[in-house]
């Protein structure tokens, strides 16, 4: 298996426990306060791996430019959007089929990256992302009493809607990152995929750390004080994102956005597996083609 890929798989276990725990942070404090750990609470790990890198390891830090700073600031504000409108969801009773539109994310990704960049993926790359896809949206409707015609007519729910949103701006910012990661490559002595997603990271995690913290200063005190009462729970947020965002970006820097994303829906099944396993909770028949899809998808991505 493939750097990128092992790097992925680690991302979405990590990804999963992160969602697990802002779920739980929903319930003490606001939308805004929720999306916020993610990132304030991450800076000072994303900054330690980046000492690390430079001062431990010896490797050079790579020198931004104007197309660098362009697409950093665009998929910071893009990600921002996309985990508000994700966390959002968690407030309504069918936020799974919300949930399930916004896993559409690799395919949004691979047509913002073909109208951006001209960037294709290949037939067989994107029927597997299409199979990974329906698999995660199955297993999210399992439960749910929709029938055909109302999953139909589900589409153009606000859930539904949001859920599709969320999955724009996560692509995007996908998309973003992947750009100006790349950019970075040139001011380097040789390519090295680990310190530019450091060093994006870094700088996209300090736009968005302050963008939201201005934020709620100023339309939103109160939420500050909600986060500092759930302060140990907020760190370890911020430091199992940070290393989840870490892996992502090294990921994209190596792939194309879209792959990585349709990869990265295996943490359906991390998600799957502990709600079986920990919760007991029992399998319908649903969940298990929704399980059997996103396996074929992922063989069908790592084969191809």
């Amino acid at each position: 298996m493939e750097f990128w890929a092992i790097i992925t798989i680690g991302s979405a276990f990590l990804q999963n426990m992160r969602s697990a725990l802002q779920k739980h942070l929903k319930s003490r404090m606001g939308t805004t306060g929720a999306t916020f750990v993610r990132f304030g609470f991450g800076l000072p790990f994303a900054f330690l791996y980046l000492a690390i890198l430079h001062l431990g390891f010896g490797r050079p830090l790579p020198v931004p430019g104007l197309v660098f700073a362009g697409w950093a600031v665009i998929g910071a504000l893009a990600q921002i959007a996309a985990t508000f409108l994700l966390v959002h969801l968690f407030s309504f009773r069918n936020f799974a089929v919300g949930t399930a539109y916004s896993r559409t994310e690799p395919a949004q990704a691979a047509l913002i990256a073909l109208i951006f960049f001209g960037e294709t993926v290949t037939a067989g790359t994107f029927a597997a992302i299409l199979v990974s896809i329906a698999g995660v949206m199955l297993i999210s409707v399992a439960r749910t009493t929709l029938t055909p015609s109302a999953l139909v007519t589900s589409v153009v729910s606000r859930t539904a809607l949001i859920g599709l949103a969320s999955g724009f701006f996560f692509g995007l910012s996908g998309t973003a990152y992947r750009a100006a990661s790349l950019s970075l490559a040139p001011t380097l002595p040789a390519p090295d995929a680990v310190m530019q997603a450091g060093y994006t990271l870094c700088v996209v995690i300090v736009v968005q750390t302050v963008s939201m913290l201005a934020w709620m200063l100023w339309r939103d005190r109160a939420e500050l004080s909600r986060i500092r009462a759930a302060w140990t729970i907020s760190a370890l947020v911020g430091f199992v994102g940070a290393t989840a965002s870490f892996g992502w970006f090294i990921a994209m820097t190596l792939q194309q956005v879209a792959v990585v994303k349709a990869l990265a829906q295996v943490e359906m099944l991390f998600t799957f597996a502990s709600s079986v396993l920990f919760f007991k909770e029992r399998i319908n028949r649903l969940e298990v083609a929704g399980c059997g899809l996103i396996v074929l998808g992922v063989l069908l991505l790592v084969l191809v």
